[in-house]
């Protein structure tokens, strides 16, 4: 696969000052991979801005337009967690256009990584959380439904549950939405029986890892839960909530995933977008640690350019549970 990345520098202009989602925070991973052996075989696309009616497919208007006037009226705190300054509108509709443009990237033949921010998955549809604006990839997602595909997966590895982007999509067939999380943990939400409702039932799939959660212990959701189910589901793109925050090293997250495993894990993803003529998206989420993060994504794209990864350690004990209790509970919707 011949990876992209998605940025522009005007990502730094989301202004949240001495806050954990820094300023800086995609910008450091873009420097680091200008010192790698693989920027060359990275293409860089500028993102386009979206426009209020793309974000409106997700979102209430009225939500927008709160947004909206807290930048103009010179920024505010949407809640304890999430800023908005003078230009974020402006960035957060270059954010959302930045994930929208992951199917241009498809047109040309690239698996592109969005490195976006602000961050999306905990941004509900009339409301901010989490540091998040606009659900970047979910707006991705409502824009490949309308313009004519039938399914799509979207799968959250962020160490926090991406409740936005559950909200979204759960009474929706046409969307299967995955989230391996750390449990207990913010937001609260992302336990097993959170399957979906009305005609989406059973299309919403949560795996509640304990801190401590493991390369091997992610490998093994793949292997019994994630691989079986996009299978039968037959996704025609998939796209990927990477939070990096589920590092060993990062400083808000309690898992213990090393670069080794968000290598395999993209090698798994990649492999279950070859049946869709390799529609695959990166969108960045969290990731608080700018070296881990960076190190995270370079394994990443090295593992989408190289073909493949190195193997990991075998599961933990508490792994195999928590992925067997997420199995029993998915039995009832799917061949598992």
């Amino acid at each position: 696969m011949d990876p992209a990345i998605i940025w522009d520098p005007i990502y730094t202009e989301h202004d949240t000052g001495a806050h954990v989602e820094a300023p800086d925070r995609a910008a450091a991973i873009v420097a680091h991979l200008e010192q790698t052996d693989l920027w060359p075989r990275l293409q860089v696309i500028d993102p386009r801005p979206a426009v209020v009616d793309d974000l409106v497919t997700v979102h209430t208007p009225a939500y927008v337009e709160q947004v909206r006037a807290a930048a103009q009226g010179g920024g505010a705190w949407l809640d304890a967690d999430t800023y908005v300054s003078p230009r974020s509108f402006e960035v957060a509709l270059l954010a959302a256009g930045g994930a929208l443009q992951a199917a241009d990237a498809w047109q040309s033949g690239l698996v592109p990584f969005a490195l976006v921010r602000p961050p999306g998955h905990h941004a509900m549809p009339d409301y901010a959380m989490g540091f998040c604006l606009f659900d970047n990839i979910a707006i991705l997602a409502r824009r490949l439904l309308a313009d004519g595909l039938g399914r799509v997966l979207i799968l959250d590895w962020d160490v926090h549950h991406g409740n936005g982007t559950q909200a979204a999509f759960y009474d929706d067939p046409r969307v299967l939405f995955i989230s391996l999380h750390q449990w207990p943990f913010f937001p609260g939400t992302g336990w097993y029986g959170e399957t979906g409702k009305g005609d989406g039932e059973g299309f919403t799939v949560n795996v509640p890892f304990p801190a401590g959660s493991t390369d091997g212990d992610y490998l093994l959701a793949f292997d019994e839960l994630i691989e079986p189910i996009v299978a039968e589901f037959a996704p025609e793109a998939v796209l990927i909530s990477a939070g990096q925050d589920i590092h060993v090293d990062d400083t808000l997250g309690s898992m213990r995933v090393t670069e080794a495993g968000f290598a395999q894990m993209a090698a798994r993803v990649a492999a279950l977008a070859a049946p869709a003529d390799d529609r695959l998206a990166f969108v960045l989420e969290g990731g608080y640690n700018k070296v881990a993060s960076a190190h995270a994504v370079e394994a990443v794209l090295r593992a989408l350019a190289d073909g493949g990864a190195a193997p990991v350690g075998p599961p933990s004990p508490h792994g195999k549970i928590v992925v067997g209790k997420a199995v029993d509970t998915q039995r009832r919707y799917w061949g598992l």
